[in-house]
């Protein structure tokens, strides 16, 4: 009771600090945004780059910041000038006049701006002119045309024209309408470049002997190595020192010593907040020692201490927040995940929506509400009645008499002289002693009821086809159906991390001696694994299959195989290996064929494919006739039937559809047969589809066993019944297919079928292709060395697979 009152208080207490930490971020998060959207976050950085001031007298950052303040957020223009010429009082009144003047020299030039479109174009060459005015116009008034002043006015203008495009980029990024999950490498420089501006606003501020310029500025090196690594740390070093010493050359070795530490730290980052820190620590160090033989170590010691300790306190929150925009991080690539599994859920979802449009398509075209079989004959039989009264009936003078006053009578001798003609083409005796006593133009009665009767047949025939062609298209539609469902499961399905596993195949690989570079498991499930690996060998000689790969085998339970492999051309260069779950059972194939009177080309066509999830397919194809057209029809069947099959459509919904295409895109009678097997080498299972075809023939030992099917060719008939033969085969068996060429080829031979397979039985090899090149050869000689028809000989063997290397254990067993 105790124990379970303590995990309560526990779930509890780790539940209101999670609700603290989202507190504290959504408060920050909305402090930073109130800041933002009321300008005070300007204001701030308009109060210190008012006064930067680089080489003494250059100040290019206050009119840049202002133009980019007059693109972004316009009715802070005021505001914002005013707080840059407050800051830029605290360096002197001088600067004060300066900035003031340079920003009502940039207000007075965007006057005319307002009905010119792409103003973002002309905002650089205005902070050029607003930067030099003002110069112009204190020469002028001073006479000092020395060529350094101009020198210093042209430089000043042309770093402003610069600014002003660096703080387009750089100003956007820190507001926290972010829609951008990544920050291109530009970004990152110029981010770093407005940054360091506005340090350069600090300088000259000191609290106790210890400049704040170099506190933040250090602060700002270790906070982004931490975050992004060493290469950003020390470019944030390089570039922030670059620009303070540009600003006070006392600064100068602040470049060295910023570089250093962001580099040292970014390689530490590793042992976290601390090992940054010491990064730093070193770095201050080694430069304070080496600058001014130390003079200056004491107060760059107190910046370093007070720049760890701002680094120490900042939340992990924000830095986790920082990092989710910095390339390269595990925060951005988690981002970028969960950005990806957006993207495949909303595709997911519109392929399930997609599939079930198919789904209710198909529901409508197979849905019809038929009568009784008896109620609908009858209703037939009514309307069949009516077409033919309304041509004799209808103007005979005793219509009312036999409609009306004898109406059973009438339509029991009519219904009944109906079925006569539909049988026998003529009325008996009795019948039509019946309709002479009945009727009085009994002879056009009969006549008419002959012609009317064709159209009854060809009606109903009509509407059978109607009924077909329905059921067809919603199988059609279901099909589709069913393969875009299974589609929008396969995207929803998460690519999983198999942390465990990837442990335990480093530490068992790494044991052996093996440098891996990269472990990457798609699919850990049973039959369907998926894997790569990068891994450093020196002079490969097959380590993949010999050794990794009978290593997995041990760790993950089932047979693995190497499915690709890409080895690097030089002696200790990088392997790509793919790594998969071995099949069951392989094929071996072989393939005769030959046109007739030996030409080139015949007009049998045949295919061996793999369909995906361990399936195999082999096809032959018969065009009618012989040459070039029906060649083109043979291997234009096989062409959809590879195209409609790897789409993972059932076969006999591949094989109506292909009929349909063939019967409806011509008028010419061009037809082709089809011989199709798709085998299951997880199962050893075989599918057969035999449309038109002649017989196949599976050996196995001295049995031949024969699969055959008298379905009409693809092509005859819009609607062809598909029937679908299944075998189990096992291991060793020959599968033996041929188109008919083969089985009308021997002339004198009585029972040609029985004559195959004696032949088939007397083959004592296993090899399908000398099997197929033996069989094509009996088949040649009892014609005399002629070839009267293509013929086509396709032999394939079934083996179960063995592995090459037996798995290797990589844990002693348990006794």
């Amino acid at each position: 009771m105790l124990g379970t009152m303590t995990k309560r208080e526990d779930r509890q207490n780790t539940l209101k600090q999670s609700n603290v930490s989202r507190g504290l971020k959504k408060a920050s998060l909305g402090l930073f945004t109130f800041m933002s959207n009321k300008g005070v976050f300007h204001m701030v950085l308009a109060l210190l780059l008012g006064r930067a001031i680089i080489l003494s007298s250059m100040a290019p950052f206050g009119v840049a910041f202002l133009a980019v303040i007059w693109w972004l957020k316009r009715p802070l223009v005021i505001p914002v000038t005013i707080m840059m010429a407050a800051g830029a009082s605290t360096y002197s009144y001088g600067h004060a006049g300066f900035i003031a003047g340079a920003s009502a020299t940039f207000l007075l030039l965007t006057l005319g701006l307002y009905k010119i479109s792409h103003l973002q174009r002309w905002l650089p060459m205005l902070a050029l002119m607003a930067s030099v005015v003002p110069r112009m116009i204190s020469l002028a008034l001073l006479d000092r045309w020395q060529l350094y002043e101009l020198t210093l006015m042209v430089a000043e203008g042309v770093l402003s024209f610069i600014l002003v495009l660096i703080f387009m980029q750089s100003l956007p990024l820190l507001t926290p309408q972010r829609y951008q999950p990544t920050l291109k490498n530009e970004e990152i420089v110029c981010l770093i470049i407005l940054l360091a501006s506005v340090l350069t606003g600090l300088i000259g501020w000191e609290i106790q002997g210890v400049a704040v310029v170099d506190v933040f500025s250090r602060y700002l090196v270790i906070l982004l190595a931490f975050t992004a690594g060493a290469a950003i740390g020390s470019t944030v070093g390089v570039v922030t020192g670059l620009v303070l010493s540009l600003s006070n050359m006392d600064h100068v070795y602040q470049m060295s010593l910023l570089a250093f530490s962001g580099l040292l730290g970014g390689l530490l980052k590793e042992g976290k907040k601390a090992g940054v820190s010491a990064g730093l620590v070193v770095g201050t160090l080694l430069i304070g020692f080496y600058v001014s033989n130390g003079a200056n170590l004491p107060s760059s010691l107190w910046a370093t201490a007070w720049a760890v300790l701002f680094f120490v306190f900042t939340p992990n929150s924000w830095i986790s927040q920082l990092s989710r925009f910095v390339p390269g991080t595990d925060e951005h690539h988690s981002e970028q995940q969960k950005y990806l599994q957006k993207v495949r859920d909303v595709t997911a979802v519109r392929v399930g929506k997609f599939s079930d449009v198919f789904q209710a398509l198909s529901k409508s075209f197979n849905y019809l509400e038929r009568p009784p079989a008896d109620v609908e004959e009858k209703e037939e039989v009514d309307y069949f009645l009516s077409h033919v009264t309304e041509k004799t009936c209808q103007s005979c003078f005793k219509k009312e008499k036999c409609w009306v006053n004898m109406f059973d009578q009438t339509h029991d001798m009519m219904t009944e002289l109906m079925h006569e003609l539909d049988e026998k083409g003529e009325p008996n005796r009795v019948v039509r002693k019946a309709v002479d006593q009945h009727c009085v133009k009994s002879q056009k009665l009969i006549d008419t009821m002959k012609y009317e009767l064709s159209f009854y047949h060809a009606n109903k025939q009509l509407k059978k086809q109607v009924l077909e062609s329905r059921r067809f298209v919603a199988e059609q539609l279901q099909g589709v159906s069913e393969v875009m469902s299974n589609f929008a499961q396969e995207i929803v399905k998460e690519r999983e991390h198999h942390e465990k596993k990837e442990q335990v195949i480093y530490n068992a690989l790494e044991r052996m001696g093996m440098i891996i570079q990269k472990l990457e498991i798609y699919s850990l499930d049973a039959g369907n694994i998926d894997m790569e690996l990068i891994v450093e060998i020196e002079n490969y000689r097959g380590e993949g299959a010999k050794i990794i790969a009978p290593v997995l085998s041990d760790i993950l339970g089932e047979t693995i195989v190497v499915t690709m492999e890409e080895i690097s051309p030089y002696p200790s260069g990088r392997c790509y290996l793919n790594f998969g779950s071995a099949k069951h059972y392989s094929i071996e194939t072989g393939v005769a064929h030959a046109a007739k009177g030996g030409g080139i080309v015949s007009g049998d066509s045949f295919t061996m494919m793999e369909l995906g999830r361990g399936k195999y397919a082999l096809a032959i194809s018969d065009g009618m006739g012989n040459g070039e057209r029906a060649h083109e029809e043979s291997m234009e069947t096989l062409r959809l039937l590879k195209q409609i099959l790897q789409s993972g459509i059932q076969e006999s919904v591949a094989i109506q559809s292909i009929n349909s295409i063939l019967s409806l895109r011509t008028n010419d009678e061009i037809f082709s047969t089809l011989d199709l097997a798709v085998i299951d080498l997880h199962q050893a299972t075989s599918k057969f589809i035999k449309v038109g075809s002649t017989p196949s023939f599976i050996k196995r030992g001295d049995q031949i066993f024969t699969v055959e099917s008298g379905n009409l060719p693809m092509g005859i008939i819009p609607e062809v019944d598909v029937d679908m033969t299944s075998e189990q085969l096992e291991e060793g068996d020959l599968l033996i297919m041929m188109s008919d060429g083969i089985l009308e080829g021997p002339k004198y031979v009585e029972n040609v079928e029985m004559w195959i397979k004696r032949k088939i039985r007397e083959v004592t090899t296993d090899d399908p292709q000398v099997i197929a090149d033996l069989l094509l050869e009996e088949v040649i000689r009892t014609q005399a060395g002629s070839i009267h028809d293509d013929m086509t000989i396709l032999v394939a063997r079934i083996d179960r697979y063995m592995p090459e290397w037996k798995s290797i254990p990589t844990q002693k067993k348990q006794a």
